[in-house]
């Protein structure tokens, strides 16, 4: 083979591999069960709950202790016995209500809970689910701004 020849075919390789390592990286970023528009900022929710006449969603805690105001306890969504509690829950409603849930153990790439629970959700049917997007955990994102907690 030429220099030339030799030259295209390793560029032709190295884009080849480039392609391919960036198709699998998307798909490696796009397994989690929610898209970004699906998470809920903090701030945002302290907003909703601390106005009455704002329509209040569904909150279910899928970690260790329901912490923000109004949320039901389900327990750890890795459990599932848990699980089964929540589809109880979620049976109930309308596929289109206003659902967040929320663990708050650890930042999400850490959590065992949250991907169940939101696949459980996605599996159901409903339109309108969201994730409290808490980046740290509860204590940092959501008590120690002083958001709304339960008594």
């Amino acid at each position: 083979m030429n220099a030339k020849i030799k030259y295209s075919f390793l560029l032709s390789i190295t884009l080849i591999v480039a392609s391919f390592v960036l198709t699998s990286f998307k798909q490696i970023q796009n397994e989690e069960p929610w898209s970004p528009k699906q998470l809920l900022d903090p701030a945002d929710l302290a907003k909703i709950l601390n106005d009455s006449k704002a329509k209040q969603p569904y909150i279910y805690s899928i970690g260790p202790a329901a912490t923000i105001k109004g949320s039901i306890d389900i327990g750890p969504g890795q459990d599932k016995a848990n699980l089964d509690k929540l589809k109880g829950q979620l049976s109930k409603l309308p596929k289109d209500a206003d659902i967040v849930i929320y663990c708050g153990c650890c930042p999400f790439e850490h959590c065992p809970n949250i991907r169940p629970a939101f696949a459980l959700l996605n599996k159901m049917k409903f339109t309108n689910q969201k994730l409290l997007s808490l980046q740290h955990n509860i204590k940092i994102d959501w008590i120690n701004k002083g958001f709304p907690v339960s008594n």
